[in-house]
Parts: structure tokens; sequence; C-alpha cells
């Protein structure tokens, strides 16, 4: 075997991962146009593919994450590539409906594995940095999988072929350097009893994972709207037609979420955590505007500003529940963390799906807005009433 890789590099291939899984998994949304077209079904049943790749995200991190707490990083790492490298040859070969769910099934399975370990790698490598790269690396990945998933079936030929085999060597690359990962974990028994499904938070992290739910809950739950549903939006409020509107709209939240995450690191976890909720209340304020007036400024801006939101507030929540975990607790952390956002990014988009049916597209976009403004300033509002206990609490001299 050739030598391992440098900490630096295995932290950059790592980060790497994370964005090409999450690139993979946006792929799919600016391409359900072109889907339902070729195959033709309904929001519901768009929702219910978008709803399958979460469901099985959350089996695997629900019973695969602490599964390299026992075997090592490596090793899991290596198996989620390959899984996923089965996911894109199933996608490259969907002709229908059926296809495409299966292909969605195997790609959320590969996804929960890699990020919960993936995560977990980072933080051995730099406990410090890992909260920022675990929520802008799958950020950039969501946006630039969206994007150039929706370019390339705009401009390019096979617009539903040629995205998965540029993923298809990017993963064989990427695959291939993995091998040379150092391991961070010495191996240990309790692999089978590990698969077990079970959520596990720290004690020590228990009240702090309480609190961000709230933001937590409302920048998935949005999140998992736009992935799902956002492009039929996009396009009923701008009037824009073809792929391009939903890939642009995706790249504007997930972009400006991580841009701002990079730019506010050196803030406060309480800080970024005001910063994000007031952000995201407001742009999704600016959305259900745009929506009323139909004015496709108003809502790209609106989408900007959710976006600033959405990256700010995770990345505070992250940083606050991973503060306190010791290092054989952090798998099994980051899966509950994620089995939360996920919970979060899929439930109440599958009951948006279904409400579209009934509803109609824009009074069930209003409503899921206004629930998700109120998530975020239940947590601003938290997060402002825990901000003026704290010089009461210093002059009292608790520490």
């Amino acid at each position: 075997m050739a030598l391992p890789l440098s900490l630096p590099s295995a932290l950059r291939l790592q980060a790497s991962l994370i964005f090409a899984f999450m690139a993979a998994s946006s792929v799919p949304s600016p391409l359900y146009a072109l889907y339902r077209a070729e195959w033709g079904f309904s929001p519901a049943t768009l929702t219910a593919v978008f709803a399958v790749y979460v469901f099985s995200l959350l089996a695997a991190l629900l019973t695969l994450a602490p599964l390299s707490d026992h075997l090592g990083r490596r090793p899991v790492v290596l198996g989620a590539i390959a899984v996923e490298l089965v996911s894109i040859v199933m996608f490259l070969c969907a002709d229908s409906v059926g296809m495409l769910v299966a292909a969605r099934l195997v790609q959320g399975a590969a996804t929960g594995a890699a990020l919960s370990v993936l995560g977990a790698g980072i933080a051995d490598l730099d406990r410090q940095r890992a909260p920022l790269i675990n929520s802008t690396a799958p950020l950039f990945g969501l946006g630039a999988g969206a994007l150039a998933s929706s370019l390339l079936a705009t401009y390019a030929p096979a617009p539903l072929r040629l995205v998965y085999v540029i993923l298809l060597v990017v993963l064989l690359v990427q695959g291939w350097l993995a091998w040379r990962l150092p391991e961070t974990v010495s191996a240990r028994p309790g692999v089978l009893r590990s698969l077990r499904p079970r959520l596990a938070v720290a004690p020590a992290a228990r009240r702090d994972f309480l609190r961000v739910m709230p933001i937590d809950i409302a920048v998935w739950a949005l999140g998992g709207y736009l992935l799902s549903l956002g492009p039929t939006l996009a396009r009923e409020v701008t009037g824009w037609h073809g792929p391009v509107v939903g890939g642009l709209m995706l790249a504007a939240l997930t972009v400006s979420g991580a841009v701002g995450s990079l730019l506010l690191r050196a803030r406060s976890a309480p800080a970024l955590m005001r910063l994000g909720s007031a952000a995201l209340a407001a742009g999704v304020g600016l959305v259900l505007a745009s929506i009323a007036t139909a004015s496709a400024l108003a809502f790209f801006l609106g989408i900007v500003v959710a976006g600033l939101g959405f990256g700010v507030g995770f990345l505070a929540a992250l940083r606050t529940v991973m503060a306190a975990a010791l290092p054989e607790q952090r798998a099994s952390l980051m899966a509950a963390f994620l089995v939360l956002s996920y919970c979060a990014f899929s439930l109440p988009a599958l009951a948006a799906g279904a409400a579209v049916t009934h509803f109609g597209l824009v009074a069930t976009s209003q409503i899921y807005g206004a629930l998700v403004m109120l998530l975020a300033l239940v947590a601003l509002f938290g997060a402002l009433g825990r901000a003026r206990q704290m010089p009461a609490v210093a002059c009292c001299g608790v520490k």
C-alpha cells in the first residue's frame, strides 16, 4: 500500500468527499422536470422520490454511523464510496420512476454512511475547524451539484446522463486517494452490536442539543422543500422555464450559506445563532412577499438572505452540540444530529408534496414558509433570552 496521506491532505480529501457526496445528492433536483416530462408523475410522487433518499440516509445513520468507531474510519469511507458508485451507475441506466427511486434509495444509504464517518474523521484531524468544514462543505456541494446539473442539462448533450458520468469519474479518483487515508481510530470489538439502530447523544451535549433544535429544524425544513418543490416554485414565481432556474435557486441558497459561514466563522456560536435565526426569518419573509407579487428579484434576494440564515444557523447549531463530545462519541453524536436534520429535511417536504395536490403550490408554500419563519423566531428569541442572562450569571460569580 502507498504511503498514507499527510494530515492536511487527508483533511482536504475528506472535505472534498463530503462536497462530492452532497453534490451527487442534489444533482437530480434540477432534473426532476425532465424526468416528469419523460415519464409523467405528480408533485406528490416527486416528493416521494426525494423522501426515499432521505429515509434511506436516515436508516444508514441509525445503523452504520457507529461502525467506523469499531472498524476504523478508512474502511467505512471506502465502502460508502463503493455504494455511491453503484447508485451513480443506476442513475445512468434509469429508464423509469422505479429505477429513479431505486437509485435514490442506494444513494441515500451511501450518503448517510459517508456523512457520519467523514464528519467524525475531520473532527479527529482538526477539532477546531471541524464544525466549519462540516457545515460549509455540504452547502458548497449541494449548490455546485444543482448548478452544474442544471447547466449541463440545458446546454450540453445527454441531459440525463452526462452529469452522472462526470460524478462517476470524480468519485473513482477520490476512492483511489481514499485508500491512503491515515487511520485515526483503533479497531475495537462490538461491531455487530453497533449495528443496532439507536441514537446516542453524549450527556454533556444533551442540553445544547435541545437548544439548537428550533433553528436546525427550520433550516433543514426549508432546504428539503426547496430541493424537492423549489424548482417548480421558482418557475411559478419568476416565469422562467427550464432546469437552470432551479439550479440557480439552489445555488443561491447554499452558496450564500457557505460564504456567510466562512465570513462569520470568527463569531461565537451564540452570536451566529442570533444572526442565522434573524436572516432565515427575514429571507423566508421576502420569498413569501415575492410569491404574492410575482417578483423574480424579491424571490432570489429572499433565497440569498434565507441561505445566509441556513448556513450560519447550521454552523451555530453544529458548533454548539459538537463542542463537548469526546473522540469516541463524535461519530454517534454526529449521526444523532444528522438524524434530526434529515428528519426535518424530509418529513415536512413529504407532507408539503401531499398538500400541494389538495391546496396548490402557492398556498402550500405560504403556509410552509410561515411555519419556518415561526421556528426561526423561536430560535431567535431563545438566543436573545440567553444573551440577556449571561451578564447576570457573570456578575454572580458563576463561571
